[in-house]
């Protein structure tokens, strides 16, 4: 299962992101999103576990304070398809 983590402090890393959701069972892996111009983190990632303990990650974790933050923790939702690349009749040549 693919986990939502929202409300990261800025400074936490992947390392530290992995080892928290790892005291609840196997984590698959992690990642932290970052803006692309600054590569500074957006404050939210994801994180990827077995369908069971990534239930029980969640229910112990949302709300889990971090760095005076109190973490949101969900399954995370399909993304949606933004329309990206190009329109038609819009080709380069």
């Amino acid at each position: 299962m693919n986990i939502y983590v929202g409300n990261l402090p800025f400074s936490t890393t992947e390392d530290q992101l992995m080892e928290l959701f790892a005291q609840h069972g196997g984590v698959s892996s992690v990642k932290i999103i970052s803006d692309r111009h600054t590569g500074r983190s957006r404050g939210f990632g994801f994180v990827e576990m077995e369908d069971n303990e990534a239930q029980q990650a969640i229910d112990t974790l949302n709300g889990y304070e971090l760095d005076g933050r109190s973490l949101i923790v969900n399954k995370a939702r399909e993304r949606e398809n933004r329309g990206g690349g190009r329109r038609p009749g819009r080709d380069r040549y």
